[in-house]
């Protein structure tokens, strides 16, 4: 370690420190230099305190503490001497800032100095002040700041006026004081202080109003003038840069003219003249001039329309796009991404260059021109602008697939001019870039593809196609897999053909082929196996020709490694083998999905503990209701809890891979039926469980018994209004059979508890709804409410739906409603059922939103419930 003596001066402690070769040894180093400084500071010594105090600001720049040397910057600026002033001021402004309480101590000296009598003292507090002005010592000091602006140095006016604006910022109360003083500045001819002048102006409007009003009236047309003499000036060699004459100035009056013209239609008329002189005048070969223009796009588009104007400023931001510099491209799509609201069509001018900028190699402007590219779309062009993305999309960067299909996805959801379109450029997306898709985007397009019943044929041959040549997409094996189990008697049988398609020969086999070849795939996850299984059920009764061989697919999946797969399999085989006279009711084609409910789900407008009346949700463990649509899909949701339910019910949700729990109860075990029931029964069509209903009967959920010769006995029966119970006995043979082994328990008979008084929980000029309640015996926590809501307009609402949501200790269920038409005078009910977690302690309250359409037009009504009765 190299040995420090005391008194040793800056430059040789600098060199002992950059000798040090380790981290321990320079540390050695500085402590015994602070051992030094310590001692030399004890000892009151003023011939060393300069020195000691440069050596602390050294040893605080390498990031050691130096808060025992405070005080002696505060002796220093007390110093009379010049040069110990500046080595305190210095120290002042480094060691501390304006959050130390020691600061307090030199607003007296700091006073003494503003006013002193050597203008280069006043400079030195000037820039302390500047630096670590607290709101405090700006009241105090804010006089004698004032007093300085007017100085008859100009160095010091402009130090005095950047101090101004640290003031003003700390304490907007004062802007008034320094108006006028602001003003005056405003008329030097010294660069330096004239750009300080227009930085406090500019701070003084964006912080007072009055200052704004009083500049606007007195100062516009003295700005533009200085403007205008400083663009046209001859060459000053002091203030040029790149053939720009004081380019620092041009930034700063453009930025205070904006603020000027904005909501000011009269100042922005009068700078117009020369925001257009600026615009095409000024060079932009070098950055010194791009830095002008753009500010002078910025104040373009700031101000009142001046729709010429704006032309001229989108056209400099597309000259930009052609620069070579990235960051000035950069800044020009961020601009035409603001510009878009003021002008589109001049911005769709520049289309072409945008869409070069999303070929870009640098990943930023890549993705900042595709956002720009996604607002330009509109209905007349997206077409054009679709598949330039696609064909871009074919050769772009993996890492950049991604974000390009998500967009591409966004945008045909958004301007689709019709659904044949729309399909045939998810297909592309899928087929280009499947595996970056994310789950919510297929689950739409099959949404769509159920809804467009003219186009299953067109869609299950085109995706069969697809899934031949790019079966390594897992997206779009799964789409394909899914329209093949659904119409797969279209694909063979070639119904539905467009005069746009080729036609093409597809045997039973073959499309069995497509799906079997999914299932041995090494590389195919398990979503999808699960999906191909329910494929080949459904097949196993379109195709019954080739039954045999789906059988034998189906019994090679017992003994996959995968759980899931081995029961779905043992399941699927006792349908096929066992129980043929209601397989083809079971396997049946979907019901058309509900696109408006479901596109509402997926903006996630809905918060965690709401429901809707669209269809029965299933509780998740993060608490956001899940789509029907998610549900059927999601094969292997094994996160996905319910509360226990009849085997059958079970079965029945493995079916259609839908996996809303496992069942648990024990023999003898009577648990309610919760939503996974109600949702599987609704989309079957086959009856909703009324939980209300007493005097129920037995049933044989999925026995053969009695139904041999009519498959449509077994929906008759599911579609009793009791509840699906479950007792598990062991067969003879000790094996449960999963099929014939179900008896059901008889339900627990519901009984209401004490009356409640129904209340009217909203009422519109258009809208009341009512409320009553009950409660189940032996369960206080709970209260059952009937809905009605009541329609006081002439008009019918359609699309009627209504929305709740309730605070963490509350959980609400919702039925679905009678109807989604409220007739003119009429009126539909729905049931809620809410559990109360601090019953006794807290009183329900919710909040509801009705959402409908009346004559084409959507109407949304929101309100909060807050008079249920006590005691719910």
């Amino acid at each position: 370690m190299n040995s420090i003596f005391s008194g040793t001066r800056l430059r040789d402690m600098i060199r002992s420190i950059r000798a040090c070769k380790t981290a321990a040894e320079e540390r050695g180093v500085v402590r015994k230099e602070c051992a030094d400084i310590r001692a030399s500071i004890n000892e009151n010594d003023p011939h060393d305190r300069h020195r000691n105090l440069a050596k602390l600001m050294f040893i605080h720049m390498l990031g050691y503490p130096t808060h025992f040397g405070q005080m002696e910057c505060l002796k220093l600026i007390a110093s009379p001497g010049f040069p110990e002033k500046r080595i305190g001021y210095l120290g002042l402004m480094l060691l501390l800032d304006e959050r130390q309480e020691v600061l307090m101590l030199v607003t007296n000296s700091l006073k003494q100095d503003l006013n002193h009598t050597n203008q280069y003292v006043v400079g030195l507090a000037l820039c302390a002040l500047g630096n670590i002005c607290s709101a405090e010592m700006a009241r105090d000091l804010a006089p004698e700041v004032e007093r300085l602006i007017q100085f008859r140095d100009p160095n010091i006016r402009k130090k005095a006026a950047l101090c101004s604006t640290r003031i003003v910022r700390k304490v907007p109360d004062l802007a008034e004081n320094f108006v006028n003083a602001a003003s005056s500045l405003l008329k030097e001819k010294h660069h330096g202080v004239l750009i300080t002048g227009v930085q406090l102006c500019y701070e003084l409007c964006t912080i007072n109003d009055e200052a704004l009003e009083y500049f606007r009236k007195k100062c516009t047309e003295g700005l533009i003038k200085t403007l205008r003499d400083i663009a046209n000036s001859a060459y000053q060699p002091e203030y040029d840069v790149a053939g720009i004459t004081d380019p620092f100035l041009h930034i700063r009056l453009l930025r205070l003219l904006r603020v000027l013209g904005h909501g000011d239609a009269d100042a922005s008329d009068l700078m117009t003249d020369i925001l257009a002189q600026v615009a095409t005048k000024t060079e932009s070969n070098k950055n010194a001039g791009n830095a002008v223009l753009y500010e002078c796009v910025e104040t373009i588009m700031a101000i009142e329309d001046t729709s010429s104007l704006r032309v001229l400023a989108i056209n400099i931001l597309g000259r930009f796009l052609s620069n070579r510099d990235n960051n000035i491209r950069y800044v020009a799509l961020n601009m035409l991404m603001k510009a878009i609201a003021f002008d589109d069509q001049a911005v769709q001018r520049h289309r072409v260059t945008i869409l070069e900028c999303v070929k870009d190699p640098d990943a930023s402007i890549r993705k900042r021109a595709l956002e720009l590219v996604s607002l330009l779309v509109n209905e007349n062009n997206v077409k054009q602008l679709t598949k330039e993305l696609i064909d871009y999309l074919e050769i772009s960067d993996e890492d950049f697939k991604e974000d390009l299909s998500a967009k591409i996805c966004s945008i045909v959801e958004k301007f689709s001019p019709e659904k044949i379109w729309y399909i045939d450029q998810m297909l592309k997306v899928l087929s280009e870039a499947g595996k970056f898709v994310k789950d919510d985007v297929w689950h739409a397009l099959i949404v769509v593809i159920s809804n467009a019943s003219e186009l299953h044929g067109y869609t299950v041959r085109a995706l069969y196609k697809a899934v031949l040549t790019y079966s390594e997409q897992e997206t779009l094996v799964r789409v394909a897999i899914w329209c093949i189990g659904e119409y797969g008697d279209l694909l063979v049988n070639n119904v539905g053909m467009l005069g746009i398609e080729d036609p093409i020969t597809v045997t039973e086999s073959d499309a069995v082929d497509v799906v079997e070849d999914v299932i041995t795939r090494h590389n195919s996850d398990m979503t999808t196996k699960a999906m191909a299984l329910v494929a080949l059920l459904k097949l196993s009764s379109r195709f019954p020709s080739i039954s045999e061989r789906i059988k034998d697919i189906i019994v090679k999946q017992k003994g996959s490694l995968l759980l899931e797969m081995q029961q779905r399999a043992i399941e699927f085989n006792s349908i096929v083998d066992r129980h043929k006279n209601i397989r083809s009711s079971l396997v049946e084609r979907m019901p058309v999905l509900d696109e408006s409910t479901f596109n509402v789900r997926r903006a996630g407008s809905l918060p965690a503990s709401v429901s809707t009346m669209a269809k029965p949700s299933v509780s998740i463990p993060n608490g956001v209701a899940a789509a029907p649509l998610v549900d059927l899909l999601d094969l292997d949701s094994d996160d996905i809890l319910a509360a226990p339910t009849s085997s059958g019910a079970d079965f029945l949700q493995d079916l259609l891979g839908v996996d809303l729990g496992t069942s648990t109860a024990q023999s003898g075990a009577t648990p309610a039926p919760k939503a996974g029931t109600d949702l599987l029964l609704d989309i079957l069509s086959i009856g909703t469980p009324s939980p209300a209903q007493n005097n129920t009967s037995s049933i044989d959920l999925l026995s053969t018994a009695g139904i041999n010769n009519n498959p449509s006995t077994a929906l008759d029966t599911l579609s009793s209004p009791a509840p699906p119970h479950i007792a598990t006995t062991a067969s003879a043979g000790g094996m449960f059979d999963l099929l014939d082994g179900l008896s059901p328990s008889p339900s627990k008979e519901a009984t209401n508890g004490p009356a409640y008084p129904p209340i009217v929980a909203y009422e519109s000029s258009t809208l009341k709804i009512e409320f009553t309640f009950s409660k189940p015996s032996g369960n206080p926590q709970e209260t059952n409410v009937q809905a009605t809501f009541i329609n006081l307009s002439p008009n019918t609402f359609t699309d009627f739906i209504f929305q709740a949501a309730v605070p963490k200790f509350l959980q609400l269920h919702l039925d679905p409603a009678s109807s989604n038409t409220l007739s003119a005078s009429g009126n539909i009910t729905q049931n809620l059922k809410v559990t109360n977690s601090q019953h006794g302690k807290k009183s329900l309250v919710m909040r509801m939103r009705i959402g409908y359409k009346v004559n084409g037009k959507d109407v949304l009504e929101e309100g909060q419930i807050n008079n249920f009765p006590r005691g719910l």
